[in-house]
C-alpha cells in the first residue's frame, strides 16, 4: 500500500550507526548502580553519599521513593538557612519522575525536556536500576538539546539569543541524521522554544513587576501542534483573567518585551499579526471571539480558526478549560464542520495534466500542496472526534479511533503527512547549509525518482481524501 512504501522511505539515508545510538535503550547511558539512603538519614549523610560515589543526586527508600540532588542542598538547604542534621524527607522530590530503562535515548532527551529535570531514574519492573543525568545525555551527543535547555536556564538576559535558531537547527540535524522521525524533533522543538518563551516571561516579569491577574501565554499554527521544526515567525497570544486598563497596560508591555527577544532569537514578526502584541485580551473577550467563529464561520473566521484552534499553552497559571470546552463543543456543530471541511478543501494538491505534478521552475510548495490539506482534514475530523489533541498525526489517530475517519484512510494520511514532513526538513536544511533561508520549496530535480514517483501518489492520495470528505460533508470540491 501507499502507506507501507511512504513509511519504508527515509530522506536521511547512511546513518545507521548514528540512529542505533538515537534508538538504543537509555540504560546504556547509566554510569553506576542507584545509590540509596534511608528515609531517615540527614541530608548531611546523603551529601556524604553523594561524595562517595561521585554522584550528583542519591535516592531516598521509601514507597514511593524519592531523589535529593546537589540542586536541592543547594537550594533548599543551603539557600534556606537549614542544618546539616534536617531529614532528608524535608527536602526530597518525591513520587519520582521515572522511565522504563528500556526507553529509548530520545525518549529520555523528550522526556527530560518536558519535564524541565536534570535526574531521571530508570525502573524495570518498579525497580529503580540506575539514574541518567542530564551531563550523561550531554556526554553521549555533542548537539544535544538539553545543551540548549542549560544556557536557556542560565540566561539572565536576552542579549546572547543571536545564535539560537543556528543551534536548534544544528540540533534538529543531529536528530534528523541520526534517524529520529520529524514528528519526534517537532516535540523536542516545541519544548525547547517553551522553555525559551518561559525564560523570556520571567526576565519580563523581573522588569515589570508580577501581573497583576494570572494570565498564560499560548502558541498556535505549527508551534501548537508541535510541528514546528525549523523556526519560522511568531504565532502566539496572551490570555490573562481580569479585563481592567491596568492588565491591559500590563500586558500590552509583557507582550512587547517577549516578541521583541524572540525575534532576537529568530522568530521574525508573523506577516499576519498574530501576535500577543496585537492578540493579548481578557478570557471573556476570547470565549466570545470563539463562540462568534463557530456560530458565524465566514471565510474570516475560518482563516482564523485554522490558526487558533491549534493552540497551546506554553507558561501561566490561567486555566484555559473554557476555550477548550468550546472546541469540544463545536465538533457538535455540524453546519460548522461542514464550513471547516470546505476550508480544508482549499488547498489543491499539484497534480495535473496526465497525473503530472505541476511545478513552478520546477519548484513545488510542500506545505501549500500536501501538508496543509492534510492538516485542514485532521483538524476538522479532530474537532469532529471532539479529541483534545492538536498534533496532526494524534488528531488522526484519534478520528480512526473514533469511527469519524477509516483506519486506511487515517494511515494513508499519517504516512503521507509524515512523508512530506521529511522531505521538506530535508530540503531546508540543506539551505540552511548552503546558507540560504528555508523554505516551504522542494526542487523536484533534488531529490530521487523513486521520491518523485512517490510524492506524486502522495498528492493524488490527499486528493483522493479531500474528494471523499466534500462527499461527507457535502460540500463542493473542485480537486
Amino acid at each position: 500500500s501507499l502507506s507501507e512504501r511512504l513509511r519504508s522511505l527515509s530522506p536521511f539515508p547512511g546513518e545507521s550507526s548514528l540512529s542505533g545510538n538515537i534508538t538504543a535503550p537509555v540504560e546504556q547511558l547509566v554510569a553506576r548502580p542507584p545509590i540509596f539512603v534511608p528515609k531517615t538519614a540527614s541530608v548531611e549523610e546523603a551529601a556524604k553519599a553523594m561524595r562517595r560515589a561521585w554522584a550528583s543526586s542519591v535516592l531516598v527508600e521509601g514507597s514511593p521513593p524519592g531523589i535529593v540532588t546537589d540542586h536541592d542542598l543547594r537550594t533548599r538547604v543551603l539557600a534556606n538557612g537549614l542544618g546539616p542534621e534536617t531529614p532528608v524527607a524535608d527536602v526530597m522530590s518525591c513520587p519520582l519522575k521515572s522511565l522504563t530503562a528500556e526507553s529509548p535515548v530520545y525518549g529520555a532527551l523528550l522526556y527530560m525536556l518536558q519535564e524541565n529535570i536534570h535526574h531521571l531514574p530508570l525502573t524495570r519492573h518498579e525497580d529503580i536500576v540506575g539514574v541518567v543525568t542530564d551531563t550523561d545525555l550531554l556526554r553521549f551527543q555533542a548537539k544535544n538539546p538539553l545543551f540548549l535547555l542549560k544556557q536557556l536556564e542560565r540566561m539572565d538576559s536576552a542579549e546572547n539569543l543571536s545564535r539560537y535558531s543556528l543551534d536548534v537547527a544544528g540540533t534538529v540535524d543531529v536528530l534528523a541524521q541520526g534517524g529520529l522521525d520529524v514528528p519526534r524533533i517537532g516535540r523536542i522543538v516545541g519544548s525547547l522554544n517553551a522553555a525559551l518563551v518561559r525564560k523570556l516571561l520571567q526576565l519580563a516579569e523581573a522588569e515589570l513587576g508580577p501581573p497583576p491577574t494570572p494570565y498564560t501565554w499560548v502558541v498556535f499554527g505549527s508551534g501548537g501542534r508541535w510541528e514546528q521544526v525549523i523556526l519560522t515567525d511568531q504565532d502566539n497570544a496572551l490570555i490573562y483573567e481580569d479585563d481592567s486598563a491596568a492588565a491591559e497596560k500590563y500586558f500590552a508591555a509583557l507582550a512587547g518585551h517577549v516578541a521583541n527577544n524572540l525575534m532576537l532569537a529568530g522568530f521574525p514578526e508573523c506577516p499576519g499579526g498574530y501576535m500577543a502584541t496585537n492578540w493579548h485580551k481578557p478570557l471573556a473577550a476570547w470565549i466570545k471571539i470563539f463562540n462568534g467563529w463557530i456560530e458565524t464561520p465566514g471565510p474570516q473566521a475560518l482563516m482564523e480558526v485554522g490558526i487558533f484552534f491549534d493552540f497551546r499553552p506554553v507558561f501561566g497559571t490561567l486555566s484555559l478549560k473554557p476555550l477548550e470546552n468550546l472546541l469540544i463543543r463545536a465538533g457538535l456543530n455540524k453546519i460548522f464542520l461542514a464550513h471547516l471541511a470546505n476550508a480544508a478543501l482549499q488547498f489543491h494538491p499539484p497534480i495535473g495534466f496526465l497525473w503530472r505534478i505541476r511545478n513552478e521552475g520546477g519548484w513545488v510548495d510542500l506545505k501549500t500542496g500536501g501538508i496543509a490539506p492534510v492538516v485542514g482534514l485532521a483538524r476538522t475530523y479532530g474537532l469532529e472526534s471532539r479529541t483534545p489533541f492538536r498534533a496532526t498525526i494524534d488528531r488522526l489517530h484519534a478520528a480512526a479511533d473514533t469511527g469519524a475517519l477509516s483506519k486506511p484512510g487515517a494511515d494513508m494520511l499519517i504516512e503521507t503527512f509524515s512523508f512530506l514532513m521529511r522531505l521538506r526538513l530535508k530540503a531546508q536544511l540543506e539551505s540552511i547549509k548552503n546558507g540560504e533561508l528555508p523554505t516551504n520549496k522542494l526542487q523536484l530535480n533534488a531529490i530521487s525518482s523513486l521520491e518523485r514517483r512517490h510524492l506524486k501518489d502522495a498528492f493524488m492520495a490527499i486528493r483522493d481524501m479531500q474528494s471523499a470528505t466534500a462527499q461527507r460533508f457535502r460540500t463542493d470540491f473542485l480537486g
